[in-house]
């Protein structure tokens, strides 16, 4: 049980944060978790429990959970095709005809997803492990019943959905949807490999992996990478939930993921985002 603590507290977490958090829902549903679980938390454990056990880390994580994103907002709930999509009128503005998406609602629920449905929940569940935050948390059983609770919560969800709203976006833009995804995913493994694969080492007696063993930035790089996460994914109280001008919203989601993709990390990257780090190497 102690090993499975951090799994099971991922996979209620995630749908904690991405809906009682940011407010959808209020306290007095908390029963829902039941329901929303499967496919949040789901999502959420199978994206960490696959980057960890291949020895990525976090830019693999974040594309992951892109993919997550597009396939709960385009294939799942189809929110970036509905225009009616509980009442909202989400795709009112910024419509794009030959895309069939509105450009706000669609960078906005994305960059939610993004971050605090799979990024967020993953680095504070990571962060509580201590030593075991890189290492895999479930063996193969676990991740076949995690990838069964996601898929089983996603078929729930489409059919509560679609008898809710009785919409079916076309052929074209569902294929298109699932071919992004795909790509994100595809894209997530092409990175480089920072550390060993931890699921070749012994189960269960994994050392602590060199992703762990990275730079950290000062409190004040830190502090001031947080206002862009917050004007990328933050909460729009609307009813038309647009982010805002545009290129600001671009422009935010363009500073945080260049300032959250330098967190510790064991090499150094040709990134334009790196920071200096004070600490000395052994034998300098």
């Amino acid at each position: 049980m102690r090993r499975l603590l951090p799994a099971l507290a991922l996979f209620l977490l995630a749908p904690l944060v991405a809906e009682f958090l940011l407010g959808d829902f209020p306290i007095t549903y908390l029963a829902a978790l039941v329901l929303l679980a499967p496919m949040y938390g789901g999502g959420a454990l199978l994206i960490r429990e696959v980057v960890r056990r291949t020895g990525r880390g976090w830019p693999s994580i974040v594309l992951l959970a892109l993919a997550y994103g597009v396939v709960e907002e385009g294939l799942v709930t189809q929110s970036l095709f509905d225009p009616d999509y509980a009442g909202a009128h989400l795709l009112d503005r910024g419509f794009v005809p030959g895309l069939g998406i509105a450009l706000p609602w669609t960078l906005f629920v994305l960059g939610l997803h993004t971050v605090w449905s799979i990024s967020v929940p993953v680095a504070l569940v990571e962060e509580l492990a201590g030593e075991r935050r890189t290492q895999p948390w479930l063996r193969r059983t676990g991740l076949a019943v995690t990838a069964a609770l996601l898929v089983a919560g996603a078929a729930v969800t489409t059919l509560f959905t679609y008898a809710q709203y009785h919409y079916m976006a076309p052929a074209p833009r569902l294929a298109a949807a699932a071919a992004v995804a795909v790509a994100l995913a595809v894209l997530a493994f092409r990175l480089p490999v920072a550390g060993p694969p931890v699921a070749r080492l012994s189960a269960g007696r994994a050392p602590y992996s060199r992703l762990a063993a990275g730079r950290v930035p000062s409190a004040r790089v830190a502090a001031g990478r947080a206002p862009y996460s917050r004007l990328a994914a933050g909460r729009v109280p609307s009813a038309r939930p647009a982010p805002g001008p545009l290129p600001v919203f671009l422009a935010s989601l363009a500073a945080g993921a260049c300032s959250w993709s330098r967190w510790p990390h064991p090499r150094r990257s040709r990134s334009p985002c790196r920071w200096r780090s004070t600490r000395r190497r052994p034998g300098r």
